[in-house]
């Protein structure tokens, strides 16, 4: 009998086995071939070195991925806790609307933000015909930050909603019983309750925000060159495949990286309810 199980248990796990060795590992190992060889096929090391001249950019990539995440961590996070809190009709209401521009295709929602933001969009009309002066919104690192908050927001209200809405409000009455007021029950019981969306959050818009190319390009006019950017040029102008896996490859580490911090961070705080 068990070793019927067990065989019906790999039979069912075959066809996700297939799809990570097709869509996950082959990928990546196609990529670190190319990253470690050269135009030839030899070995090499230059594409590593090389990395060293793009370091500006691979700082500027993660400076602008960070502030784009905190800020969507900060709008989103009392958004998400109040989406919850709401009668579980509105709750649908609101999530759809959350969603909603993901349904946009994502150049049309970035080519939106120009009509907006450009010299002569919609803020600046308004501006001069209430006799200001415009502004420069366009081509400007807030406006490739503004993007990236834009697109990837929903990415952070909806693994934070999740955790959120599954909360048991009794913990939060009983907190309310002890003498707790809103700000000690958001720190010490909704917060540590919550922290596997707000790690969720921050993991699927960090991930996209540094690795962007299009939002910077049309937002910023390319005078913000991010890690996407170059590795795309690469790939399509330069034909350099090799130096683009190296940085694809590079790219990935350190957010994997990234990844294992935030989850050592979030294994110290699994005991559980601060007290």
């Amino acid at each position: 009998m068990k070793e019927n199980t067990s065989l019906a248990a790999k039979i069912s796990g075959a066809p996700y086995i297939a799809w990570m060795i097709i869509f996950i590992i082959f990928p990546l190992a196609v990529v670190a071939y190319f990253a470690f060889t050269d135009s030839s096929g030899s070995f090499t090391l230059n594409n590593i070195a090389t990395l060293s001249r793009y370091s500006d950019i691979f700082l500027r990539s993660i400076w602008f991925g960070a502030i784009a995440t905190i800020i969507c961590l900060v709008i989103s996070y009392p958004l998400a806790y109040i989406i919850s809190q709401t009668a579980q009709d509105n709750q649908r209401i609101i999530i759809m609307l959350v969603m909603l521009p993901m349904w946009m295709n994502f150049l049309l929602r970035t080519y939106s933000w120009m009509l907006i933001l450009e010299d002569t969009g919609i803020i600046n009309n308004w501006l001069i015909k209430l006799g200001l002066e415009p502004v420069q919104m366009i081509n400007t690192s807030g406006a490739v930050i503004l993007g990236m908050v834009y697109n990837y927001l929903p990415y952070m209200i909806l693994p934070l909603y999740s955790i959120m809405s599954r909360m048991d409000n009794s913990i939060i009455e009983a907190a309310r019983d002890l003498g707790g007021n809103s700000a000690k029950i958001v720190q010490k019981v909704v917060f540590p309750i919550s922290m596997p969306g707000v790690v969720s959050g921050i993991t699927m818009v960090f991930v996209p925000s540094v690795s962007t190319f299009y939002i910077s390009q049309k937002l910023g006019g390319g005078k913000f060159t991010l890690i996407g950017d170059v590795i795309e040029m690469q790939f399509q102008t330069s034909y350099n495949y090799n130096l683009g896996a190296a940085m694809s490859l590079a790219l990935m580490v350190l957010i994997l990286a990234c990844l294992f911090v935030m989850n050592k961070f979030t294994d110290e705080d699994d005991g559980g309810i601060l007290v």
